[in-house]
Protein backbone atom coordinates (compact mmCIF):
# COMPACT_ATOMS: atom_id res chain seq x y z
CA UNK A 1 0.00 0.00 0.00
CA UNK A 2 2.74 2.50 0.78
CA UNK A 3 3.83 1.75 -2.63
CA UNK A 4 1.13 2.57 -4.55
CA UNK A 5 0.74 5.87 -2.31
CA UNK A 6 4.45 6.99 -3.49
CA UNK A 7 3.72 5.95 -7.24
CA UNK A 8 0.01 7.76 -7.23
CA UNK A 9 2.38 11.08 -5.24
CA UNK A 10 5.23 10.40 -7.90
CA UNK A 11 2.72 10.97 -11.18
CA UNK A 12 0.80 13.46 -9.26
CA UNK A 13 4.13 15.36 -9.22
CA UNK A 14 5.29 14.62 -13.01
CA UNK A 15 1.73 15.50 -14.33
CA UNK A 16 1.56 19.09 -12.32
CA UNK A 17 5.46 19.73 -13.62
CA UNK A 18 4.20 18.66 -16.98
CA UNK A 19 1.38 21.30 -16.44
CA UNK A 20 3.64 24.29 -15.12
CA UNK A 21 5.69 23.53 -18.50
CA UNK A 22 3.08 24.31 -20.33
CA UNK A 23 1.63 27.16 -18.60
CA UNK A 24 5.23 28.45 -19.06
CA UNK A 25 5.36 27.72 -22.67
CA UNK A 26 1.52 29.41 -23.03
CA UNK A 27 2.57 32.36 -21.90
CA UNK A 28 4.71 33.64 -24.81
CA UNK A 29 2.94 35.77 -27.63
CA UNK A 30 3.97 36.72 -30.68
CA UNK A 31 3.57 40.40 -29.36
CA UNK A 32 6.76 39.14 -27.28
CA UNK A 33 9.00 39.72 -30.39
CA UNK A 34 7.62 42.82 -31.67
CA UNK A 35 10.97 44.15 -31.15
CA UNK A 36 12.41 42.39 -34.20
CA UNK A 37 10.51 43.69 -37.10
CA UNK A 38 12.24 46.26 -39.29
CA UNK A 39 15.05 46.14 -41.70
CA UNK A 40 18.48 44.94 -40.30
CA UNK A 41 21.81 44.54 -42.49
CA UNK A 42 25.30 44.01 -42.05
CA UNK A 43 27.63 45.65 -45.10
CA UNK A 44 31.45 44.11 -45.24
CA UNK A 45 32.44 46.74 -48.24
CA UNK A 46 35.75 45.38 -48.26
CA UNK A 47 34.31 42.13 -48.98
CA UNK A 48 32.09 43.46 -50.83
CA UNK A 49 28.91 41.70 -48.57
CA UNK A 50 25.44 42.50 -47.90
CA UNK A 51 23.78 40.50 -46.13
CA UNK A 52 19.91 41.75 -45.45
CA UNK A 53 16.84 40.94 -42.67
CA UNK A 54 13.87 42.03 -42.79
CA UNK A 55 10.86 41.19 -40.20
CA UNK A 56 7.06 42.61 -40.57
CA UNK A 57 5.49 43.03 -37.49
CA UNK A 58 2.71 41.20 -35.80
CA UNK A 59 -0.63 40.40 -37.04
CA UNK A 60 -2.76 37.75 -36.73
CA UNK A 61 -0.67 35.37 -34.83
CA UNK A 62 2.63 35.57 -37.50
CA UNK A 63 5.62 38.01 -37.98
CA UNK A 64 7.00 37.14 -42.05
CA UNK A 65 10.57 37.83 -42.59
CA UNK A 66 13.14 37.21 -45.13
CA UNK A 67 16.79 37.43 -45.73
CA UNK A 68 19.15 37.98 -48.60
CA UNK A 69 23.17 37.55 -48.89
CA UNK A 70 24.61 39.66 -51.75
CA UNK A 71 28.42 39.52 -52.53
CA UNK A 72 29.93 40.92 -55.30
CA UNK A 73 26.89 42.43 -56.76
CA UNK A 74 25.81 38.80 -57.36
CA UNK A 75 22.80 36.65 -54.58
CA UNK A 76 23.99 34.16 -53.50
CA UNK A 77 21.31 32.86 -50.98
CA UNK A 78 17.77 33.84 -49.36
CA UNK A 79 15.64 32.52 -46.79
CA UNK A 80 12.12 32.86 -45.93
CA UNK A 81 11.44 33.21 -42.41
CA UNK A 82 8.37 33.06 -40.34
CA UNK A 83 7.25 33.10 -36.82
CA UNK A 84 3.97 31.70 -36.42
CA UNK A 85 1.86 31.54 -32.78
CA UNK A 86 0.34 27.97 -32.46
CA UNK A 87 -2.06 26.54 -29.91
CA UNK A 88 1.39 24.65 -28.35
CA UNK A 89 3.71 27.63 -29.11
CA UNK A 90 6.07 29.67 -31.49
CA UNK A 91 7.87 28.67 -34.02
CA UNK A 92 10.34 29.98 -36.13
CA UNK A 93 10.13 28.16 -39.10
CA UNK A 94 12.58 28.85 -41.82
CA UNK A 95 12.98 27.77 -45.66
CA UNK A 96 16.70 28.93 -46.79
CA UNK A 97 17.35 28.65 -50.49
CA UNK A 98 19.75 25.37 -49.96
CA UNK A 99 17.27 23.57 -48.45
CA UNK A 100 13.97 22.03 -50.37
CA UNK A 101 11.78 21.75 -46.54
CA UNK A 102 11.49 24.02 -43.94
CA UNK A 103 12.82 23.53 -40.65
CA UNK A 104 10.85 24.54 -37.28
CA UNK A 105 12.58 26.00 -33.95
CA UNK A 106 10.18 26.01 -30.43
CA UNK A 107 10.57 29.40 -28.98
CA UNK A 108 12.34 28.22 -25.53
CA UNK A 109 13.49 31.44 -24.11
CA UNK A 110 11.77 35.43 -24.23
CA UNK A 111 13.05 38.84 -22.89
CA UNK A 112 11.98 42.27 -23.66
CA UNK A 113 15.15 42.67 -26.11
CA UNK A 114 16.18 39.09 -26.60
CA UNK A 115 14.57 35.51 -27.81
CA UNK A 116 16.13 31.77 -28.39
CA UNK A 117 14.08 29.11 -30.65
CA UNK A 118 15.38 25.67 -30.34
CA UNK A 119 15.20 22.42 -32.34
CA UNK A 120 17.24 19.67 -30.91
CA UNK A 121 16.87 16.80 -33.66
CA UNK A 122 18.03 19.62 -36.40
CA UNK A 123 21.09 18.93 -38.19
CA UNK A 124 23.04 22.47 -38.08
CA UNK A 125 21.92 24.89 -36.56
CA UNK A 126 20.17 23.59 -33.30
CA UNK A 127 19.48 27.27 -31.82
CA UNK A 128 18.99 30.07 -33.13
CA UNK A 129 18.93 33.50 -31.35
CA UNK A 130 18.47 37.29 -31.48
CA UNK A 131 18.86 39.99 -28.94
CA UNK A 132 18.50 44.02 -30.11
CA UNK A 133 20.12 46.57 -28.57
CA UNK A 134 19.17 49.90 -30.08
CA UNK A 135 19.35 50.02 -33.80
CA UNK A 136 21.88 46.84 -33.40
CA UNK A 137 20.24 43.41 -33.64
CA UNK A 138 22.91 40.58 -32.92
CA UNK A 139 21.59 37.49 -34.53
CA UNK A 140 23.68 33.74 -33.66
CA UNK A 141 23.06 30.25 -34.74
CA UNK A 142 24.89 27.95 -32.59
CA UNK A 143 24.82 23.70 -32.32
CA UNK A 144 26.43 20.57 -32.95
CA UNK A 145 27.84 19.58 -36.44
CA UNK A 146 30.14 16.46 -36.78
CA UNK A 147 30.78 16.39 -33.42
CA UNK A 148 31.82 19.89 -32.70
CA UNK A 149 30.36 22.67 -31.43
CA UNK A 150 30.04 25.69 -33.66
CA UNK A 151 28.30 28.95 -33.89
CA UNK A 152 28.22 31.97 -35.75
CA UNK A 153 27.07 35.35 -35.49
CA UNK A 154 25.26 38.08 -37.39
CA UNK A 155 26.34 41.79 -35.91
CA UNK A 156 23.35 43.78 -37.75
CA UNK A 157 22.29 47.36 -37.52
CA UNK A 158 19.25 49.17 -38.58
CA UNK A 159 18.53 49.93 -42.01
CA UNK A 160 15.90 51.64 -44.12
CA UNK A 161 13.35 49.81 -45.74
CA UNK A 162 13.28 49.83 -49.17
Amino acid sequence: MKCYVRWTRAVALIVTLAASVSAQEAKFSINDVSWLAGCWEINVGEKQLLVTEQWMGPAGGLMIGAGRTVKGGKAVGFEFLRLVEEVDGIFYVAKPSANKDETRFRLVRSGPSDVTFENPTHDFPQRILYRRDGDKLHARIEGTSNGKTRGMDFPYVRAKCE
